[in-house]
């Protein structure tokens, strides 16, 4: 399995998702903005991605 999430270039289409805010440091969202202009998706395309990809890999532990 790999450690990184591969994103490939943008092919055009509805997204048909909800909108909502949300705040990020400026060096997150520089970093988003930079992988934006690499791949040619959009902001709100590759902060779904990423979001998706940490979901599936996150896991909940008992700290206790």
């Amino acid at each position: 399995m790999s450690s990184k999430l591969l994103i490939t270039k943008k092919m055009r289409g509805d997204d048909g998702y909800r909108v909502f805010s949300v705040r990020l440091k400026t060096e997150l969202l520089d970093q988003v903005n930079a992988l934006a202009d690499d791949t040619g998706r959009t902001r709100n395309e590759l902060i779904g991605m990423l979001l998706e990809f940490a979901l599936e890999h996150s896991e909940v532990v008992n700290d206790r």
